[in-house]
């Protein structure tokens, strides 16, 4: 009896850990340190080991959202995928250019989320992986890796450097947070010398997919995402909308001028793989 009491404490808790995280998340917050950048140079990171794990275990569903086959990751690719992350803690990113800089921390931010989840299988969601205590669901305010011997929470990456440093809503279509609702983790890795071709590619596919966007008669459904970061895309509902027109195809953008408000926001956190 009270260990069948305390099973669904533990639940009613985990529904309101889960309820809190679907309405709250992170402001930016700038971190200076991470500002400094060399503007003229033409240095090239290499990403190619993370671009191999890619190859070999992301795959795409019959609703086009990219998957990941985490249990079948051999233990040859988990320690090509750390030392991977070990080279990227040792880059000194302030000599690199503004666009070299976001593609490293995009493509950082990914990999350390793959990495989690590997360290963490089987797992039926992200929120499942709390290391920074049982009322803290997920793993992001854990110092996970040290850059130039720093340490580094994907919060960190994603809301003190990302965001604030290059103020660009197409950046939230790039990280993937290992959920089933994220934007889809790209095949290929980014790159700074196609980043703007990559960030447009990513935002026009999460726009025009039911993850995105969904239309039911009079009805407008989002992204949670657009609710979390209201502020990244305008502000208001009708500047999230106004955002959503700029990536959406002819034929949604002809239903999206219909609306000035949102009707509900969306989101699943199941594990974005198996």
């Amino acid at each position: 009896m009270i260990k069948k009491y305390c099973q669904n404490i533990m639940f009613i808790c985990s529904l309101l850990i889960i309820s809190v995280t679907a309405v709250a998340a992170p402001s930016k917050s700038l971190w200076p340190r991470w500002t400094a950048n060399n503007a003229h140079s033409t240095q090239v990171i290499n990403h190619q080991l993370f671009q191999d794990f890619l190859d070999h275990y992301v795959y795409t569903d019959a609703e086009g959202i990219n998957l990941v086959h985490y249990s079948q990751v051999s233990v040859k690719d988990k320690q090509a995928l750390n030392y991977y992350l070990d080279q990227l803690s040792q880059v000194k990113i302030d000599q690199y250019n503004r666009n070299e800089q976001l593609a490293y921390w995009i493509n950082l931010y990914n990999a350390l989320t793959i990495k989690t989840v590997l360290d963490h299988y089987p797992v039926k969601s992200i929120l499942d992986i709390k290391l920074s205590g049982f009322f803290t669901p997920g793993p992001w305010d854990a110092k996970l890796i040290k850059v130039e011997n720093i340490p580094l929470s994907l919060n960190d990456i994603e809301h003190r450097i990302i965001r604030p440093i290059w103020n660009d809503p197409r950046t939230h279509y790039t990280l993937n947070c290992a959920s089933y609702s994220c934007p889809n983790l790209s095949k290929q890795v980014y790159i700074g010398e196609k980043i703007n071709s990559l960030l447009t590619k990513a935002a026009t596919g999460y726009v025009n997919s039911s993850r995105g966007v969904m239309i039911q008669g009079k009805n407008l459904t989002v992204s949670k995402i657009y609710d979390w970061y209201q502020e990244d895309f305008g502000g208001n509902e009708q500047a999230v909308i106004n955002h959503l027109i700029l990536y959406a195809s002819p034929s949604l953008k002809q239903q999206l001028l219909k609306f000035h408000q949102i009707s509900a926001y969306d989101y699943h956190w199941q594990l974005n793989g198996n």
